[in-house]
């Protein structure tokens, strides 16, 4: 054969070669996909990326907190803290329950004996009725937080009123439980939309005095940092049960706080032990309902 010839035929082979490798890669089933690791930002029930420091030395426990949850629709429309005779806080978890870091924070509040308050979607109490039923025998807290998180005030009467009674009832077939609260999504529900919520369902806006914007994910010693430098008496804080991050920072949050003489309640007993007694400390004093940080603050 001649020299060019050859060189013609390594080449159509060498060709042709790469060709039917295209065309085996390019036509794998379904049933045999190729390997590949989660995309970056998905959210799945098994990304567990964060893990929980090991707590040094002996745990602090809450003392028992055997006050009433009883109050009134007279109690208040709104509120962003509440104005008590003691050293009394609220922490209250947004968003869930989630499958795996639901059940992480309630260990941490269990061994610590706090009782939080959940401000629960319908679409996650259906998926994870166990884990809401976990939460009512622990003795914490439920709350509405809508169904599938929206933003409340720019919906109609009807649309709001769908998404708090779905929530309700997903809570009530799965618990039993009538809850009396309501955390709107962002933050985001008017004056009008609260005075309606409140005679309607008996369900007062509860905000909060405390936002580590955790859900920015800045990192477990950032949202640690910023709780308890912005917990005062009365307040309530903010923080959301869908976060890795937040659930890592819980330890040494729920630590720092109890060492500094803070009493965990919940948000119904802090609202059952208001006080008219103005709050001492400026610092402390309520932020006007609907203020635009709080407007801006994400789920």
């Amino acid at each position: 054969m001649r020299p060019e010839l050859s060189r013609h035929m390594k080449r159509f082979c060498s060709t042709l070669a790469l060709a039917l490798l295209g065309v085996s890669l390019g036509s794998c089933s379904p049933a045999a996909p190729l390997a590949m690791g989660p995309a970056s930002g998905v959210k799945t029930t098994t990304n567990t990326n964060y893990r929980t420091p090991p707590v040094k030395g002996a745990v602090p426990r809450n003392p028992d907190a055997p006050f009433s949850n009883q109050f009134g629709q007279g109690a208040g429309v709104t509120f962003t803290r509440v104005p008590v005779a003691g050293p009394y806080i609220a922490i209250t978890f947004d968003d869930g329950p989630h499958a795996t870091f639901t059940p992480r924070l309630l260990d941490m509040l269990r061994e610590r004996n706090i009782k939080a308050t959940f401000f629960v979607c319908g679409n996650n109490c259906e998926l994870y009725p166990n884990i809401l039923r976990r939460i009512v025998a622990e003795g914490h807290e439920l709350g509405n937080h809508s169904y599938n998180h929206p933003v409340l005030a720019k919906m109609s009467e009807e649309q709001v009123r769908s998404q708090l009674s779905r929530t309700h009832q997903a809570v009530l077939n799965a618990t039993g439980v009538n809850m009396h609260l309501l955390r709107p999504p962002y933050g985001a529900f008017t004056p009008a939309q609260r005075e309606w919520a409140l005679r309607e369902f008996g369900y007062p806006t509860i905000l909060w005095s405390v936002d580590p914007l955790d859900w920015k994910k800045p990192g477990s010693s950032v949202i640690t940092s910023r709780i308890t430098s912005q917990t005062t008496q009365g307040g309530i804080i903010l923080a959301h049960d869908i976060h890795g991050q937040t659930i890592d920072a819980m330890p040494a949050t729920l630590d720092a706080l109890l060492r500094k003489g803070y009493r965990f309640v919940t948000v119904s007993q802090l609202i059952a032990m208001k006080t008219q007694a103005a709050p001492q400390n400026p610092a402390a004093a309520p932020a006007a309902p609907g203020a635009p940080a709080q407007a801006a603050t994400a789920p």
